[in-house]
């Protein structure tokens, strides 16, 4: 039913007069701040759990099934982690190929998994902007429609002076509105403003009669007060981001109610407005939040690249020290994976530092092996010259000599670095091999050495046997006789085992000169029997004496020049023990002949 009212019944009621999507100013304000706020949101992190890039291209395959519904957030981290996963991956292959004896330029990637992200996400690609060209085109036609309707709202109200308005066709129009679906953004505003200005503009005109005014507020305050509901429901949310997304619909649709009477008009706005403003908070606190998260871990993320910037290469100059550096390395990249995200505007930055950080490192290590392998070659050429040299002197039987020399060989191959690990063994056991042989008949030769210095120690223990059983107190011209022949056998007998060499010499010596003594002084008085018998025969007594005293004085000399040589090689010098042994005994016999002498003149003395 068409119902037509007098222009003139409300022309006291001069209250402004907001329908449809206009807002008061105070409202269009804060509408401005929640637009303007950040809307930046995380979606929910799907990718957790995803431990492979085969879990990634799998995930995005699916959403690819229903590309129009993709979620952009979660595609943004699928990338992410499928890169960061495919580079560790590059990484880790890159690392086992160099140590398998490859080199950085033989290396080539695997990019099966890289080549099916790119696929499944091209597909979303092409169909997403296929619907983004779709939807720019439905825009622009609700775009056009929309101004057909601000054109047939203006013919309305511009004839509203001439002909009855109908309120219904007005709703009619409204609601058809309504229903007309988004607009270009570069268009909304200007739609929205004339729109705005018309509805007035037609309420300002018609003058509803209070009745339908009522119930038109009173329908729309019960809107108003329901979408206040549910924005205060909001602030209850677990979900702030989604809370935040619900409650720009309630605005959406708070925009699109119409107005409510005056007087409650500012405080329903207030109501609506005060919720916003709780969830706005929880919002900006959810992300303010996320910011510092991310800002701690670009903290730590700088503390791993530091740590391995701060590794200092030059210093790496062995396989332990570079592996156990390697597994420094690989424990940082492995804590790496644990940290979130930093922020966006520095996530790629940070990665890309510590991708350079570990690649210089891992080149380095490769350049290091690639020059280890060089030199492994040359020590094995030097071993094997030593391995050569080895077998050359296994069969000698200088054993002292060519122990020496492989003694030699031995401290020159602990100069020689390491070799190739499946040479090392091979050539060790063939150095080693030729040694333990020499050492074998060297040992077996010792063996028979040592069966023949026992018997020559038996044999001495016969000699000394033999001279202690001649009587120092009665020696005859026959036992001076024996004791020299005992002595050419002592000294034709060899050697003996070392470990009893000094003691069975000594025991000899002591024998020796017990007995060359008690010779010594029997030969002695023989000397001075005879000296007394020519003195009887008629000696010249006075000339013999003078003789006899010039002997002594010549002997007493030689002994004192003997006594000075002696305390000059034992003070000064270092001379031979031999020696200093020849030169006692010839004191001794000097000290024994002018003992003779003065027994002589003694006996010179009691002639006369």
């Amino acid at each position: 039913m068409t119902e037509t009212y007098d222009p003139q019944a409300n022309a006291n009621q001069q209250e402004p007069v907001v329908e449809g999507n206009a807002l008061p100013q105070s409202e269009a304000t804060e509408e401005q701040a929640v637009n303007a706020a950040d809307t930046q949101e995380i979606q929910q992190n799907k990718s957790e759990g995803m431990q492979t890039c085969e879990d990634i291209v799998a995930r995005i395959k699916v959403l690819a099934e229903d590309p129009l519904n993709a979620p952009k957030e979660e595609l943004d981290q699928l990338k992410q982690a499928f890169y960061k996963l495919h580079r560790a991956a590059v990484d880790a292959a890159r690392e086992a190929h160099i140590a398998a004896g490859g080199t950085i330029e033989e290396f080539k990637a695997d990019t099966t998994q890289e080549e099916a992200y790119k696929a499944a996400m091209s597909v979303i690609k092409e169909k997403r902007a296929e619907q983004l060209r779709e939807e720019e085109r439905i825009r622009e036609e609700n775009a056009l429609r929309k101004e057909a309707i601000l054109d047939r709202i203006q013919t309305m109200v511009e004839n509203a002076d001439k002909e009855q308005a109908s309120y219904n066709d007005f709703k009619a129009l409204q609601q058809e509105w309504k229903e007309v679906g988004e607009v270009s953004a570069t268009k909304q505003t200007d739609l929205w403003k004339r729109y705005q200005q018309l509805t007035e503009r037609f309420y300002d005109i018609l003058k509803l009669n209070i009745e339908f005014r009522e119930y038109d507020f009173k329908k729309n305050l019960e809107n108003k007060v329901r979408l206040c509901e549910s924005a205060e429901r909001l602030a209850e949310e677990e979900d702030v981001v989604s809370a935040f997304h619900q409650l720009q619909k309630l605005h959406q649709e708070y925009r699109e109610t119409g107005p409510v009477a005056k007087e409650l008009r500012e405080d329903i706005w207030n109501r609506f407005k005060n919720a916003s403003t709780l969830v706005n908070k929880r919002h900006q606190q959810h992300f303010e939040e996320l910011k510092k998260k991310e800002q701690e871990n670009l903290e730590k993320k700088t503390a791993i690249c530091e740590a391995v910037e701060a590794i200092e290469l030059d210093k790496l100059t062995g396989y332990s020290l570079w592996n156990e550096k390697t597994q420094e390395v690989i424990a940082l990249q492995e804590e790496w994976k644990t940290i979130g995200f930093a922020p966006q505007k520095m996530n790629t930055k940070i990665f890309e530092r510590f991708r350079a950080a570990c690649d210089n490192f891992f080149n380095q290590k490769g350049e290091f092996f690639k020059g280890m392998r060089d030199g492994l070659t040359e020590n094995l050429e030097k071993k094997l010259s030593l391995c050569e040299q080895a077998e050359a002197l296994q069969n000698s039987t200088d054993w002292k000599g060519t122990a020496d020399k492989l003694a030699a060989l031995q401290r020159e191959w602990k100069t020689i670095g390491p070799v190739a690990k499946k040479q090392s063994d091979i050539v060790w056991k063939r150095f080693i091999t030729a040694c333990d042989a020499f050492y074998e008949k060297r040992k077996e030769a010792g063996s028979t050495q040592r069966s023949v210095e026992h018997e020559n120690l038996a044999k001495k223990k016969e000699v000394i046997a033999a001279l202690s059983a001649i009587n120092p107190e009665d020696i005859s011209e026959a036992d001076a006789s024996k004791m020299h022949d005992l002595i050419k056998e002592w000294n034709s007998i060899g050697h003996v085992p070392f470990r009893d060499k000094d003691k069975i010499y000594k025991q000899y010596k002591a024998i020796i000169d017990s007995l060359f003594d008690a010779l010594h002084k029997n030969e002695a008085s023989k000397r001075v029997a005879r000296f007394k018998d020519s003195i009887k025969e008629g000696m010249n007594v006075n000339r013999e004496r003078e003789r006899l005293l010039r002997a002594y004085d010549n002997l007493c000399n030689e002994i004192k020049t003997y006594g000075n040589n002696l305390g000059f090689l034992t003070s000064s010098s270092k001379s031979g023990n031999s020696l200093v042994a020849e030169m006692q005994r010839k004191m001794e016999k000097l000290k024994a002949d002018a003992e003779i002498i003065l027994k002589k003149i003694k006996a010179l003395n009691e002639e006369e």
